[in-house]
């Protein structure tokens, strides 16, 4: 792929999710027709150039891409390099695409304590004073185009700036820790009746779970010291419902099971762009090929386990009757894992539902929130016997693992003290 390619795919990049509306909300500019354009670069594009604060790219982006990868030492070049990737608007400067990716954000309200509007501000004053100045020069105009090693722009490949996006991170987060939050919500939700109780206690901090959602409860997580970004493992977002770091609620995880998986994915990605820990796209982590996530106050017990299953983790994969083929779907619907407690021959736990992402039910769920229909169910149960979770957290649990399978007829309603309830008894 030549080097002028590449930057156009990185401009689509940067053009796709960053923005809401994608409209571009131009703050007045003061014009500086008679200003010179060498002068007006070295008075206000330069100090950019040589300022150690982030620019305004890294409330889309958190990392790869900073304005000041679009600056070269001199004004010409930088010009030519900005003309030659579309990014400057000839015949009207005040539209060059330059000027929109700046603005791109803008609106973003949870993201706008990331950078201060004076910042983008003065980023798009400035640019846009020097291309008004700079555009009417014919030399610069008709300047030869430089070669494709010369143009400027973000270092890294485009694969490794999508994945560095913001909106990238929010969908990662919403199908990991969110998706898992009702192992933690019903003491740190913001605002319910018992978090009130904590917050009185311990402070803001237990109110980790914000009230407006997945977008607001990342930005605050991004912002407290509950994610250790040089050692993700160490995060106290994991340590404490591991109660590796005492916790008020107790365990919530085990290592290697479900909640644990999807914490500890995010943080290892999450540390790992923040730090432009991603050279190429081969070191990107893969795709998440599995199914859509949500979470769910429905809960499943399986009560009179077997005395072998005790103390071990136990995951419970939930299939739905399709009557129309008259068989049992092949993809689990649902899904949940939990310690069995020995001495009370007892398992129980909150359901994750699934679904294929973009299918029907996916878009259904996620419009009205999910929910299972009354009807014919089979509960699949696995216990990890041997313990292979706890030694590597990366295991799944599969058909050595297998105990057996029961069948069960229920309406699925929400809340705890309505639970499904099957005789592990009878698990074949």
């Amino acid at each position: 792929m030549t080097r002028p390619t590449a930057a156009l795919l990185l401009l689509a990049a940067l053009a796709a999710g960053c923005s809401r509306s994608g409209a571009v909300n131009s703050p007045a500019t003061p014009a500086e027709p008679a200003a010179d354009a060498r002068t007006v670069f070295e008075k206000r594009i330069l100090p950019i150039f040589k300022s150690p604060d982030p620019s305004s790219c890294v409330q889309c982006h958190l990392a790869g891409v900073d304005l000041k990868h679009y600056i070269r030492p001199s004004h010409e070049e930088t010009f030519v390099s900005l003309r030659d990737q579309g990014l400057v608007d000839l015949d009207d400067p005040g539209k060059s695409k330059i000027l929109a990716l700046i603005q791109m954000g803008a609106d973003d309200q949870a993201g706008a304590e990331l950078i201060p509007a004076k910042t983008r501000k003065a980023e798009y004053e400035a640019f846009a004073a020097w291309l008004a100045a700079a555009a009417t020069d014919p030399k610069l105009r008709a300047a030869p185009k430089l070669p494709a090693a010369d143009l400027a722009g973000p270092k890294r490949p485009v694969e490794v700036v999508r994945h560095a996006r913001t909106d990238r991170l929010l969908a990662s987060f919403e199908n990991t820790v969110w998706a898992m939050r009702f192992r933690c919500m019903g003491c740190h939700t913001e605002g319910t009746a018992e978090n009130k109780k904590l917050v009185e206690e311990h402070g803001e901090r237990v109110a980790w779970v914000k009230a407006a959602g997945p977008a607001a409860t990342l930005a605050y997580l991004r912002a407290s010291n509950l994610i250790d970004a040089d050692k993700p493992e160490d995060s106290l977002l994991l340590k404490k419902p591991l109660n590796a770091v005492k916790h008020g609620g107790g365990q919530k995880f085990l290592p290697g099971d479900q909640g644990y998986k999807a914490y500890r994915a995010f943080l290892d990605d999450y540390a790992r762009t923040v730090k432009d820990g991603y050279p190429d796209a081969k070191s990107l982590p893969k795709p998440d090929a599995g199914p859509r996530k949500f979470g769910t106050d429905i809960w499943l017990k399986l009560e009179n386990t077997p005395p072998d299953w005790g103390d071990r983790l136990a995951q419970v994969d939930v299939y739905a009757w399709d009557a129309a083929k008259g068989a049992w779907e092949p993809d689990p619907i649902a899904t949940a894992d939990r310690g069995v407690w020995g001495k009370g021959r007892l398992w129980q736990h909150n359901l994750t539902l699934l679904a294929a992402k973009g299918s029907d039910r996916a878009k259904a769920w996620a419009a009205n929130g999910p929910s299972l229909p009354k009807g014919r169910y089979l509960l699949k149960a696995y216990v990890d016997r041997k313990g292979r979770l706890a030694k590597d957290w990366t295991a799944k649990l599969d058909r050595d693992d297998y105990a057996g399978q029961v069948e069960v007829t229920s309406d699925w309603r929400t809340g705890y003290g309505k639970m499904t309830a099957a005789d592990a008894g009878k698990v074949r």
